[in-house]
């Protein structure tokens, strides 16, 4: 195991935050009417950051995340969480008069997901500005900026992404990025040029199987990373879901099968993985290490309903990782 740095990981993040209500029928594809179950609190990077604070406190690091909720109840499950885990909320705004973001998610039979987002539409849109969350992200000396893929479909909060990518990037920020190509939200062909310029810049790069079919077609993994890693990039990681995963920096690849667990509810299994395995990295621990542990995270929180509920501290992953 590398040595931890000398100061504390403070990790970032940006976009999305949202109550998530899952069908309690399979293959209704959110057409027919069913019972849902929720408020969850969720949204990509929200799932990420609530991690990211639970795996940091373990060696004295914290998250920083900027975003918004709506002055309403489900605003509230999702701060109240966020808190309790330990993320600093100075960034993330309450909004008047405007209702907080919402998933609904049906299952099906073959193992595919059905969503309904209200995003654009939402709170979970009304980022604070721009000069307001680099400075709070300078001033909280934040190690990596996250960002997920799911906040680039609206033009408005993805303009703010990149903007704030490439503006932290000059300060000497690492960026991870998760491309998290949702086809629901690709509004217009702005969304995959602006993740590719913020894959350029980022250190951190996770996309999952469906992304690198999107991003690279018919491609080997170690082409692809290759090419990535002779740019900005340090690490890859391809997430493979019940295949497990594959890893690769400068030292070699590493790959790693699936834990074998009942899966309850995989939304949000990505997003903890890569809360677990980048606040590692930028903590200081090798690949192989932070993989291990990350893709423990992962068999955990698929066992849980609810995208948030199967979060974990360090010391719960360790009691299941190898």
């Amino acid at each position: 195991m590398a040595a931890r740095s000398e100061r504390p990981v403070v990790i970032g993040s940006i976009g999305e935050l949202l109550v998530e209500f899952v069908c309690a029928e399979k293959d209704g594809r959110n057409l027919r009417a069913a019972p849902y179950v929720g408020p969850f609190p969720s949204g990509a990077p929200g799932i990420f950051i609530d991690q990211a604070a639970r795996v940091a406190a373990a060696f004295g690091g914290r998250a920083v995340f900027a975003g918004a909720v709506g002055d309403d109840a489900f605003g509230r499950v999702v701060l109240d969480r966020l808190v309790a885990d330990g993320v600093d909320p100075g960034l993330i705004r309450v909004v008047p008069g405007v209702p907080t973001g919402s998933a609904f998610v049906s299952y099906n039979s073959d193992g595919s997901r059905d969503f309904v987002f209200n995003i654009a539409h939402s709170a979970a849109s009304h980022l604070p500005d721009l000069a307001e969350i680099a400075a709070g992200f300078l001033a909280a000396r934040i190690s990596v900026l996250h960002i997920s893929g799911s906040m680039l479909g609206d033009p408005a909060m993805r303009a703010v992404g990149l903007a704030l990518c490439e503006s932290l990037y000059s300060e000497g920020v690492a960026i991870s990025i998760d491309p998290n190509i949702r086809a629901e939200l690709i509004s217009d062909a702005g969304y995959i040029e602006a993740l590719q310029r913020i894959m350029a810049m980022a250190t951190y790069v996770l996309p999952s199987d469906a992304d690198a079919e999107v991003l690279y077609p018919g491609q080997a993994f170690a082409d692809w990373s290759g090419r990535l890693l002779s740019g900005a990039a340090r690490v890859v990681v391809l997430k493979r879901g019940d295949q497990g995963c594959v890893g690769r920096d400068a030292g070699g690849t590493v790959a790693l099968p699936a834990h074998l667990v009942t899966v309850v509810d995989p939304t949000g299994a990505g997003d903890c993985f890569c809360a677990t395995l980048v606040t590692l990295l930028a903590a200081g621990e090798a690949l192989p290490d932070a993989l291990e542990r990350a893709n423990a995270a992962g068999a955990l929180a698929v066992q849980k309903l609810g995208p948030m509920e199967g979060n974990a501290s360090l010391a719960e992953i360790d009691g299941v990782k190898g």
